[in-house]
């Protein structure tokens, strides 16, 4: 078996002071980009969610330069995922003694990054169980059937 190298890099942020929801927005646009390209994205974007997000893909290379001594040419998001984090509960005193609650909801962000640049090495006794494996030809002799009724086959 051979050893693989470590290609991949994580930045963590929790209790960021907005909902799941708008960073999503921010983070589906970004992924799968590389680092440069990402960075010019989030500062041409008008949403508040840029800033934070902004900060962690910059830790995120920081931790890969430092960790691996990669470059960041090299860098691309691989990996984003927002998820919510515990909702901050307040009461604001409302007219005649009365309180109204106020929620404000928080998330965590993880951002993985990876390096292009460092090969990636195979395990062979994997390479060695796909090739004995047969679920490539599982599929191979279906039938289909369209929509007036007809059977074909796959050609």
């Amino acid at each position: 078996m051979l050893k693989k190298k470590k290609t991949e890099v994580y930045a963590l942020s929790q209790h960021i002071s907005m909902s799941a929801h708008k960073a999503r927005r921010i983070i589906d646009q970004i992924r799968g980009r590389s680092y440069e390209e990402t960075l010019m994205v989030l500062e041409l974007m008008p949403y508040r969610a840029c800033y934070p997000i902004f900060k962690l893909i910059y830790s995120a290379a920081a931790n890969a330069s430092y960790n691996m001594g990669s470059n960041e040419t090299n860098l691309i998001i691989s990996k984003v995922e927002v998820n919510e984090g515990t909702t901050v509960k307040k009461l604001k005193p409302r007219a005649r003694g009365r309180s109204y609650p106020i929620k404000r909801p928080t998330c965590h962000i993880s951002i993985v990054v990876k390096d292009i640049s460092l090969g990636e090495y195979i395990d062979r006794d994997y390479l060695a169980w796909l090739k004995k494996s047969r679920w490539k030809n599982k599929y191979k002799d279906m039938i289909y059937m369209d929509s007036s009724g007809g059977v074909w086959d796959k050609k």
